[in-house]
């Protein structure tokens, strides 16, 4: 494989997921309208009743709404990636997804780049939502967003990569949705997306076990560390790990000669 080769691939797959983007209107609307529901519906009744709070590790009076900035930056992405990998299985029974794994280029290279084109989706739809939410009056924290490019490229490929696993395993449409809902509300409400983990523990001990254990935790934490112009080394190995884990079980699952889901298809059958 040439590098002219894999550029032209590349170019192709983020304008095919592009193009996709911009000609499914609701589904940037949903990416939007989610996020600034519970930024201007939810976090209200917060900022009321705690009003400016200090919170660690960050060691500045911040308003609950500001805290959660983070939290729904990750809710944008992990929708996205889960969105992404849904494509997968209908881009798999529709057939195109065999035609793309059939091409010359190696399997795994393929995958990456519809993960990158995925998380580049992703990124215009996070910074669409800051934008949207600092022109509604919400503290963005203005010189962490270019630091936080790079980051939200990790945590994306990251989202993608488990979206894409569980994509290699289940074969129908209307499964995958429901595995969709079945995981995101849990790892979102069980991480420090809306409350800091030591608030959490107050509450009860078994549920700060769970976010604790949980990766989105760590992506939530990498993200807020990175728009306050922190670096959090823990979450950012963690991050790290999660997506080489699930990126070669992505990968193992879909190669043919190892019972992957292209497997039983390769030969023409349904």
């Amino acid at each position: 494989m040439s590098a002219a080769h894999a550029a032209r691939a590349f170019r192709a797959i983020l304008w095919r997921e592009l193009l996709r983007f911009v000609q499914q209107r609701e589904r940037f609307f949903a990416a939007l309208v989610r996020p600034l529901v519970w930024l201007l519906v939810f976090a209200a009744g917060f900022r009321a009743t705690l009003g400016l709070s200090i919170i660690p590790p960050y060691e500045t009076y911040i308003t609950y709404d500001v805290y959660v900035v983070p939290g729904l930056i990750g809710l944008v992405q992990l929708f996205n990636g889960m969105q992404n990998s849904l494509s997968m299985v209908y881009d798999r029974e529709m057939g195109s997804m065999r035609v793309l794994l059939a091409t010359p280029l190696p399997r795994g290279y393929l995958l990456v780049a519809r993960m990158l084109s995925g998380t580049a989706v992703s990124i215009i739809q996070v910074y669409a939502f800051l934008a949207i939410a600092w022109l509604c009056g919400t503290e963005v924290p203005l010189a962490g967003l270019l630091p936080l490019l790079p980051v939200m490229i990790l945590t994306g490929l990251t989202l993608s990569a488990l979206g894409m696993f569980l994509s290699s395993r289940i074969r129908q449409l209307e499964n995958f949705a429901g595995v969709m809902n079945f995981l995101i509300f849990p790892m979102f409400f069980m991480s420090s997306a809306l409350y800091p983990l030591w608030r959490v523990r107050e509450g009860s001990v078994l549920l700060y076990e769970l976010c604790r254990f949980n990766p989105f935790t760590y992506i939530v934490e990498l993200l807020r560390s990175t728009l306050y112009l922190q670096f959090n080394a823990t979450a950012f190995a963690v991050v790290a790990g999660t997506l080489l884990a699930f990126g070669a079980l992505a990968l193992i699952g879909y190669t043919p000669a190892r019972g992957g889901p292209a497997a039983g298809r390769a030969g023409g059958g349904g």
